[in-house]
């Protein structure tokens, strides 16, 4: 059968993989397998239920949970009844809660958990269409809540049943009938990095071209994957419902957390991740290096240099050898840590480092590089198994029948095709700068194309700034340049309107600590870390040795490093774990200005 909306991609499975589990989470400390047959029935019973409740053809529902087999139940059964589903982070602000809830005009909720329950009740009155409230997981003070808060409610579990109560069949069937692949099928509101959330509004046929067009990535004896990215970012959605048009088992991850302990049971074949996970991965593998001594040390190290020489396009009779040699002896160690059969990586949200690329892909772990934005659905390009389907440090080729395109003057990356958004919601004049009057969809990024047809993403054109002398700097090259050094964790350049540019250093604690110790430096605060002399001589060298592969205009003239956290849950990350500069320099608004003085 043809898939052309999202939730055909319930009989698909059922006719080309009925046997295979769909979903593999963990329940009260045990593993269980959820096939599609059960999808099909809790997805249906779910259905009948919103009807019951009354649910008109495109009314919104909003879900507010971590990665779980529940969260797909909700999303195809509020799509096949032609409603629409709000996916919200749980990591936000009661002010972006309530924007959002109130923006999309959501009628109905669902949570996790109890615990975010009590992070919205407070807003909950002030937001008279919302007319109730259900929870994953059931709790002892649930009911109770929902009670003083005058709304309907409860477990998803009592929703499955009411469904089981009043059957419609008929009633889903008609309106199923009747939704086309151009009907919206989900609001997606973007983090961004400043100003109010905005509601992407996606269709069928927007998410399903991104689906087709990727599906060629992974290899052909795959059946397991790993998912740990919030399933509320549309690049993580998007591979769940390729792994379930592909047949594969999905396993959730418990956290991010135990990632690593998750993969060893899971035993998957590939993932998504973000350049940050996968350095952090790489972290983790150099400091169990460190952790050796004599022989076996000295070959671990050996042995990663050599895969940092990993050239793609071809390598020498000899560089095959001794990498044949330290696979036995090194890498297929490393791959056992993460399950022992994970041999691929989509990597996106941003640039990866090159020679992290050419590390994993050399140990057997390959990396496959995209780029897209949420208004994309979200892929725009993707590397594959194609002729110059891959190229380290470039995006890969565009998604076939997408037309891409970088202006000439600004260097700015557009994009034309079925895969671009229908709009934002009610924002006719946001959606109008975005999407032209030919219908290239301007994405704000800066890129080129190679010879062979890959798309390199060189920065943000909102990023870029200019310094007083009138020069031009780009401070994501810069940032992840000097972040291929272990000591940073990470890093933001600054400098608009400033003679020169600077930096704030985040190190990473962990390794930095490491180092001290190796060294005789005993500090017992971070602060004090971040102030020890011989610490900031070598930080010196950081700079430094990565300030060369810059022009004098653009390298770091002078830094901070700082003892500060930048993380999601405190505003100065996007879920995708990309800096948002506005918040940093407002938060280290004093350190930024003494690097001026």
């Amino acid at each position: 059968m043809e898939v052309t909306r999202l939730f055909d991609l319930l009989e698909y499975r059922k006719q080309t993989q009925p046997d295979r589990a769909v979903f593999v989470a963990k329940y009260d400390g045990e593993w269980r397998s959820i096939f599609i047959d059960e999808y099909i029935e809790v997805v249906n019973n779910l259905s009948f239920a919103l009807l019951e409740l009354g649910l008109q053809r495109e009314d919104k529902v909003a879900v507010i949970s971590s990665n779980c087999p529940e969260w797909n139940y909700l999303d195809m059964a509020v799509q096949q009844i032609g409603c629409v589903l709000v996916p919200i982070y749980p990591t936000i602000s009661a002010d972006d809660y309530h924007f959002i809830l109130e923006n999309a005009e959501v009628k109905l909720v669902f949570l996790e958990n109890i615990d975010l329950l009590r992070k919205i009740k407070d807003i909950v009155p002030s937001l008279p269409l919302v007319k109730g409230i259900y929870s994953f997981k059931a709790s002892d003070t649930l009911h109770e809540t929902l009670s003083t808060l005058s709304l309907q409610g409860g477990t998803l579990n009592e929703l499955i049943e009411t469904g089981k109560a009043h059957p419609a069949p008929d009633s889903v069937r008609q309106l199923r009938d009747a939704i086309k692949p151009r009907d919206v099928a989900t609001m997606i509101y973007t983090s961004g990095t400043t100003g109010f959330p905005k509601g992407v509004m996606l269709c069928h046929e927007n998410i399903l071209t991104c689906v087709n067009g990727v599906k060629m990535t992974p290899k052909p004896y795959f059946t397991r994957a790993m998912s740990f990215l919030p399933l509320c970012h549309i690049y993580e959605r998007m591979m769940n419902y390729l792994y379930q048009f592909m047949g594969y088992e999905i396993y959730y991850a418990e956290s991010i957390a135990k990632v690593v302990d998750n993969l060893k049971y899971a035993k998957p074949y590939m993932m998504t991740a973000v350049p940050r996970f996968i350095e952090k991965m790489y972290d983790g593998i150099f400091r169990s290096g460190q952790k050796l001594t004599g022989f076996k040390k000295k070959l671990f190290f050996k042995a990663l240099d050599h895969a940092m020489a990993y050239d793609l396009d071809g390598t020498t009779f000899w560089y095959n050898c001794r990498r044949k040699l330290y696979d036995k002896l090194v890498y297929g160690k490393i791959r056992d840590n993460f399950g022992g059969c994970l041999e691929m990586f989509v990597s996106g949200g941003s640039a990866i480092q090159p020679r992290l690329a050419k590390f994993f892909t050399c140990i057997g772990m390959d990396i496959y590089e995209g780029y897209g934005l949420t208004e994309t659905s979200p892929v725009i390009a993707v590397s594959s198994a194609l002729p110059h389907g891959r190229k380290l440090g470039t995006a890969g080729l565009p998604l076939p029948g997408i037309e891409v395109k970088v202006l000439p003057e600004t260097r700015e990356i557009v994009c034309r095709g079925s895969n671009v958004m229908l709009g934002y919601y009610k924002s006719p004049e946001l959606t109008a700068e975005v999407i032209d009057a030919d219908g290239w969809l301007h994405t704000g990024d800066t890129g080129a194309f190679e010879p062979e047809g890959q798309l390199r993403i060189t920065g943000r054109t909102k990023t870029m700034f200019k310094t007083s002398m009138g020069k031009y700097v780009n401070p994501e090259v810069l940032e992840e340049k000097f972040k291929e050094s272990p000591f940073v964790l990470d890093m933001m350049v600054v400098g608009e309107n400033q003679k020169f540019a600077a930096a704030l250093v985040l190190p990473d604690f962990d390794f930095l600590k490491e180092w001290q110790e190796r060294h005789g430096i005993h500090c017992e605060t971070r602060e004090e870390m971040v102030n020890d002399k011989r610490t900031l001589e070598r930080y010196q060298r950081v700079i430094d040795k990565y300030n060369v592969f810059f022009g004098s205009t653009e390298q770091i003239k002078r830094y901070k490093v700082i003892n500060d956290t930048w993380t999601e849950a405190n505003g100065c990350m996007t879920p995708t774990l990309k800096i948002k500069r506005k918040v940093i320099e407002e938060r280290c608004k004093t350190e930024i200005e003494s690097l001026f003085k």
